[in-house]
């Protein structure tokens, strides 16, 4: 398993350097069909992913991205607007044939998957997203990876004992430090290349540590959903790591948290 989890982590990472170094047409696409496959997943745990509410879903979803590509963000409110009407519609016309929280999640399923995961693409656009971009990999997987080494070395308070066992408040901390660092160190190495962000070290690392605290109520808040419908993993696309919802469930909350922080701290990006 670990050898299988190994080679899978290796494989994504090549992946996601090509994907995001080439950025345009070819992110948009991987963004828009990860989130498409991610949203799958999550209509699965509710039991929706075949049906009328979840059809509806993906159909929004996609007229979401499509008005991302074409500029059109003055309409992604109506089109998520729409998108309440047609499953409460739905919701009305079928009745009893679906409950209240299946329909509810359709919607909420829309922003938790194909919106918050497009800041990736989002972010990637904006002036110095080049280098910007990789803030949000830096402050999810290198949260991870540091919350992990500090948890097994330092950990003995627990952090959400019903949740995730393992982690503990230690790890929690030394996550957060650790992507500061990462993103302190990033700032210093491709800080001169940044032709809009003042203070580059000190933006990447406060935007960083402000991602890895999100970061980690989104890996929970993943497994906490599949405590509640007892599912183990999301999915077994990626072998070793379970589904896309399995393996991107901290990168859900990063990506906008990184898009929102840097535009707040470093003014002159706007």
């Amino acid at each position: 398993m670990f050898t299988t989890r190994l080679i899978s982590g290796i494989v994504l990472v090549a992946i996601a350097l090509v994907v995001v170094i080439a950025g345009g047409p070819l992110l948009f696409a991987v963004t828009c069909i990860i989130s498409l496959i991610g949203l799958f997943e999550f209509y699965r745990v509710l039991g929706i992913e075949k049906n009328a509410v979840g059809i509806a879903g993906y159909l929004t979803a996609i007229a979401y991205f499509g008005l991302l590509w074409f500029e059109g963000q003055q309409y992604l409110e109506l089109v998520v607007i729409l998108a309440v009407m047609i499953c409460m519609t739905i919701y009305v016309v079928t009745f009893p044939a679906y409950k209240t929280e299946q329909v509810t999640g359709a919607v909420f399923g829309l922003f938790y998957v194909p919106v918050m995961l497009s800041y990736l693409y989002q972010t990637r656009v904006m002036p110095d997203g080049k280098f910007l971009v990789w803030l949000i990999f830096l402050s999810s997987w290198g949260c991870d990876t540091c919350a992990y080494c500090v948890g097994m070395l330092f950990g003995k308070h627990k952090m959400a004992p019903v949740l995730s066992p393992k982690k503990s408040i230690e790890g929690a901390v030394g996550g957060v430090v650790g992507a500061a660092l990462l993103g302190l160190i990033y700032g210093a190495v491709f800080g001169e290349e940044m032709m809009k962000v003042d203070s580059p070290m000190a933006v990447c690392a406060a935007a960083c540590a402000i991602a890895a605290v999100i970061s980690q109520i989104g890996d929970l808040a993943a497994s906490a959903v599949k405590r509640n419908h007892d599912v183990k993993d999301y999915g077994h696309l990626i072998p070793g790591h379970g589904g896309i919802l399995d393996r991107f469930d901290s990168m859900i909350f990063t990506a906008p948290a990184i898009f929102f922080a840097v535009n707040f701290l470093a003014v002159r990006i706007l």
